[in-house]
């Protein structure tokens, strides 16, 4: 077994051989590439983002954006990052589609041994995010944790832990603190409701400006 497949098991790994440490410069090198994009360059940075994830993407990411890799993060359609997510993609991250991230999400696939004897070596969990997850500025999300598709994560939650879909959780450590429900399409923020008038007014103006 190598290191990268003592990765992928879940092993005990160190990152300086087997080519990591020069994969990593040439991430870096297109990580600083994509955050230094004037915010008109949009062909460039798609290039650059398709670069750095190895695959078409069709989604929308503010720099800065920091990652340690690039090629081990699976991203969704239609996904939105804003500014200064950090995702350290020692293992999967696998992403859904139609996922929203506030700025400052971290994502974490390693960990290291308590003891300090022992704290240069690591190990790697991956990280699920299904479909329609919008997950809260500052957040911060632990390795081996998945969340449910649908589900919200309140901002500057720390998620240690899986979260069941169709869930609103938010804390330190991260907990569900209610199911979305059915008053939650009735209303957008504490008492303030969806009218119809509302709705169709906001993507008629949409329509017009945006397309």
């Amino acid at each position: 077994m190598n290191m990268r497949e003592r990765i992928i098991a879940g092993k005990l790994f160190l990152d300086g051989c087997e080519g990591f440490p020069e994969e990593r410069i040439q991430a870096k090198k297109r990580m600083i590439a994509f955050n230094q994009t004037l915010p008109d360059e949009l062909e460039e940075r798609f290039q650059l983002l398709d670069e750095i994830f190895g695959s078409k993407v069709n989604a929308w990411i503010e720099p800065p954006f920091y990652f340690c890799y690039g090629y081990n993060i699976q991203l969704g359609e239609e996904c939105y990052l804003n500014m200064g997510c950090t995702f350290i993609d020692d293992a999967k991250i696998s992403i859904g589609n139609k996922v929203a991230f506030g700025p400052e999400v971290t994502i974490a696939t390693v960990g290291h041994p308590i003891h300090p004897d022992y704290r240069r070596l690591m190990y790697g969990n991956p990280v699920t995010i299904e479909e329609n997850c919008w997950i809260g500025a500052n957040t911060t999300i632990c390795p081996g944790v998945t969340i449910g598709k649908n589900s919200v994560i309140g901002a500057g939650s720390i998620v240690t832990k899986d979260i069941p879909k169709n869930s609103v959780a938010v804390g330190n450590p991260c907990k569900v603190i209610r199911e979305i429900s059915e008053e939650d399409r009735q209303f957008y923020y504490k008492d303030q409701p969806f009218l119809k008038e509302d709705l169709v007014e906001v993507y008629r103006l949409n329509d017009v400006y945006c397309n």
